[in-house]
């Protein structure tokens, strides 16, 4: 048995040091060392020896399996080294590169006029209320003096999922959802920003899905004075101090009397230019008192409270503001546009 095992030896270091690879190793330690492995059956053989020879034969097994353990270690740990080598290797930075240039990014031109807006009737006392973009016909059309049969809602081609769901065709929902809320407290001071959706052809001036900012006041004495000096201040802090504001009769269900806004071109200066085609204004939004019957449906007596609203579409107003001619840039994320706004 002990040139048995002196044989295994042998056998295990020649193989061991033909092995190229870690697991060519792995496979060595278990054929050799393993629990089916010739020296593993060496030593359950060992029961038929005699008491004298157990332990010359258990001190020769011991050393061979120590000699074939420390050669496999060696090799185990030459094949760490290596692979820890390797690794660096691949991993290794050289830092005289020049770095790499990283991308600046900015805010959106239209993100960034709506957060100008907020700020500028926020600085009036007003806060900013949302309401939700899939609405109901109640809320969109007819708390809002727009009743099934109104023809004025020919003029705002609607997206309905049923018939009394549809994607809300203007923000003023979120002015009723207030007026509700606040069940006759004043004053109601509000902004409702939010994307609005309308059946539209898509060309340089419209839009299916564009954004609007809608403005309410709801108190005692509010007059038609008040919303002119409120659009004035607007307009002077969106525009310039010397920007100046026209208005103009109009017609909107929901506020009476209702007028069209116009501002001061800032292109010509109200000489008259192309832009403004030589009339020296451009429209900017709609306005007017709200209406009693939607006082009444908000659930405010309108011979005790009055009120003024008006809406605007960011687009618009970002458009004058940096002189953009297509709407259709505001979303169609090109890069060469966008970068324009990266230090404005």
């Amino acid at each position: 048995m002990k040139e048995r095992l002196e044989a295994l030896k042998q056998e295990a270091l020649q193989e061991l040091s033909a092995v190229g690879n870690q697991q060519e190793l792995n496979e060595l330690r278990v054929k050799y060392l393993g629990k089916k492995g010739p020296l593993t059956e060496v030593l359950r053989g060992m029961g038929a020896l005699s008491a004298e020879e157990r332990p010359v034969i258990g001190q020769v097994a011991n050393d061979v399996r120590a000699a074939i353990e420390a050669v496999i270690e060696e090799k185990q740990a030459t094949y760490t080294r290596l692979e820890t080598e390797n690794r660096l290797r691949a991993e290794m930075i050289d830092v005289t590169l020049p770095g790499r240039p990283s991308q600046q990014g900015a805010v959106h031109p239209l993100s960034k006029v709506i957060q100008e807006i907020e700020d500028i009737f926020i600085g009036m006392g007003y806060t900013v209320a949302e309401g939700p973009e899939v609405e109901q016909d109640y809320y969109n059309f007819e708390a809002l003096n727009l009743p099934k049969d109104h023809p004025a809602r020919d003029m705002q081609d609607s997206f309905y999922i049923t018939e009394e769901i549809l994607m809300r065709t203007q923000t003023s929902p979120v002015q009723v959802r207030t007026m509700e809320k606040r069940k006759g407290d004043v004053p109601i001071k509000i902004i409702c920003p939010g994307k609005v959706f309308r059946r539209d052809d898509d060309d340089a001036t419209h839009s299916h899905m564009f954004t609007q900012i809608e403005g309410l006041v709801i108190d005692r004495n509010v007059r038609m004075s008040d919303l002119k000096g409120t659009l004035l201040q607007f307009v002077q802090e969106m525009y310039g101090p010397e920007t100046r504001i026209r208005l103009r009769p109009s017609f909107f269900p929901f506020t009476e009397p209702s007028v069209e806004v116009d501002v001061s071109c800032a292109m010509c200066k109200g000489s008259g230019c192309r832009t403004c085609k030589q009339t020296g204004w451009l429209e900017i939004l709609g306005a007017g008192m709200v209406h009693p019957r939607v006082l009444e449906m908000g659930g405010y007596d309108p011979k005790e409270y009055t009120g003024f609203a008006f809406g605007m579409g960011v687009e618009r107003i970002a458009m004058l503001k940096y002189g953009i001619e297509d709407i259709r840039h505001f979303y169609t994320n090109d890069l060469r546009f966008l970068k324009q706004f990266l230090h404005v």
